[in-house]
């Protein structure tokens, strides 16, 4: 093969790993958020589950907690514990949790305080609730295009640079 049709053939190939199409396959692939319990009440701990992320560590952050989480883990699977605030009012509350290569947002509903359950011996029950989990495809972790103009010179010159040698390397047999 010639350095102009190889050359041609490298520059598709890179146009083709950095097109829209695998900048889509890579943001699809934004992790996952899960909550135990599904709905807690104010003063509760949750336990933080995310799947997806890189690394050994991630940060979970939300108004409901009383401080950010620290989520450790291995595999892509990472995991830890927050406690929501006990003056925290029912209803849903964001939650983003921060990875070395990505953001992956949920959402977690804090269930109200029974009213009933306020007598002498008596403890408050959270009332039926559900969290909300979204997989978020994040925005911006794939090259911008900058990078992927950058990837494409690169890959341009090494394919010239291939064809100049081999054409050097005929000529001299």
């Amino acid at each position: 093969m010639g350095s102009l049709p190889l050359t041609v053939c490298s520059g598709l190939l890179v146009v083709a790993a950095l097109g829209p199409a695998a900048q889509a396959a890579h943001a699809a692939d934004g992790g996952t958020l899960a909550a135990a319990p599904a709905a807690p009440a104010p003063g509760a701990e949750v336990t933080l589950k995310v799947s997806g992320c890189t690394g050994s560590q991630a940060v979970a952050a939300s108004r409901a907690f009383t401080a950010d989480a620290r989520l450790t883990g291995t595999q892509g699977a990472l995991s830890g514990s927050a406690r929501v605030g006990s003056t925290v009012g029912p209803g849903a509350y964001e939650v983003r949790v921060t990875c070395a290569d990505r953001v992956v947002d949920g959402r977690i509903t804090i269930a109200a305080m029974g009213k009933a359950a306020m007598g002498k011996g008596a403890s408050a029950a959270p009332v039926d609730a559900t969290a909300h989990f979204a997989t978020v495809a994040t925005s911006g972790s794939g090259p911008d295009t900058a990078q992927a103009v950058t990837g494409l010179a690169l890959a341009s010159i090494a394919a010239v640079a291939v064809g100049l040698r081999a054409r050097r390397g005929r000529r001299t047999r």
